[in-house]
């Protein structure tokens, strides 16, 4: 670590570049960025309140019984199925304003100060997240960083067929994008950071040289401490002293957020 930064000390040049892996929601934004374009698409009637009252049930039901594969798979089909057949054009525009009015704000300091060191030291810094292609694109293209991946809706003739393109980039697919995007820059992982928040994110940390828990959930707080890794919690106001209303990490937050979307939705009127 640079005892002035606080900064892993990666290898970096012309013969050994080094990288950096960010996790988007809970890492570097507050909160998850896709409730936020959800909220947007909603007041755009891209979906209707039955909609918002269905997102809401599943997420009782995450919170009551936890992740359950065949409920995942569910609401990943009902939420490409509400921009089954609308153009990539009108959702990178509701993508734009979300930045703008919503997520901007939304970024930690301290995250954003991360990535700008890391781009200062000449290393390639990438975004690796779950959220939808759209978000992660214009996050990288406006943290200056190197690129993204993130999960990716099909469109064809950019219309959206509401099928995805390969699976949610989340667990064991965040861990091979970063093998793939090391080798494409011809760096040694055991010279790369990565930053998550979640349990989620253990197989990418676990691959690389540098990990560092950020705003760790608790599963991934217990692993990190185990394994010395730095934590760092970017929720904090100043040193020592933790924001009130800290957020809740990784996909328990966007669901908890739809549930607070679908209460305020639906005192205004039946479903």
């Amino acid at each position: 670590m640079d005892a002035l930064t606080g900064l892993p000390v990666l290898a970096s040049s012309s013969t050994r570049p080094a990288c950096a892996f960010f996790d988007v929601d809970n890492t570097i934004v507050r909160g998850a960025s896709g409730f936020h374009l959800a909220k947007e698409l909603y007041r755009r009637r891209f979906f209707r309140r039955r909609d918002i009252a269905w997102f809401a049930w599943q997420a009782v039901q995450f919170f009551l019984f936890g992740e359950d594969v065949g409920r995942v798979t569910a609401v990943r089909a009902r939420a490409l199925g509400v921009i089954r057949g609308r153009t990539e054009a009108e959702i990178l525009e509701v993508g734009e304003e979300v930045y703008e009015t919503v997520l901007d704000s939304r970024i930690f300091p301290g995250a954003r100060a991360l990535v700008a060191a890391h781009l200062e030291r000449g290393h390639q810094v990438w975004l690796v997240t779950a959220t939808p292609r759209e978000i992660g694109d214009l996050m990288a293209r406006r943290l200056g960083a190197t690129g993204a991946v993130a999960t990716v809706a099909q469109t064809v003739d950019g219309v959206y067929t509401g099928e995805l393109v390969g699976d949610l980039m989340h667990g064991s697919r965040k861990a091979e994008a970063v093998r793939q995007l090391s080798e494409r820059a011809g760096a040694d992982l055991a010279d790369c950071a990565a930053y998550g928040d979640s349990a989620n994110d253990l197989q990418m940390l676990e691959i690389v040289g540098h990990p560092c828990a950020i705003n760790p959930d608790p599963h991934l707080r217990v692993h990190a401490l185990e394994s010395r890794w730095p934590v760092r919690d970017l929720r904090r106001r100043r040193p020592g002293l933790a924001s009130s209303g800290a957020a809740v990490a990784g996909a328990g937050a966007g669901l908890w957020g739809v549930v607070v979307l679908a209460r305020k939705i639906l005192r205004r009127g039946a479903v």
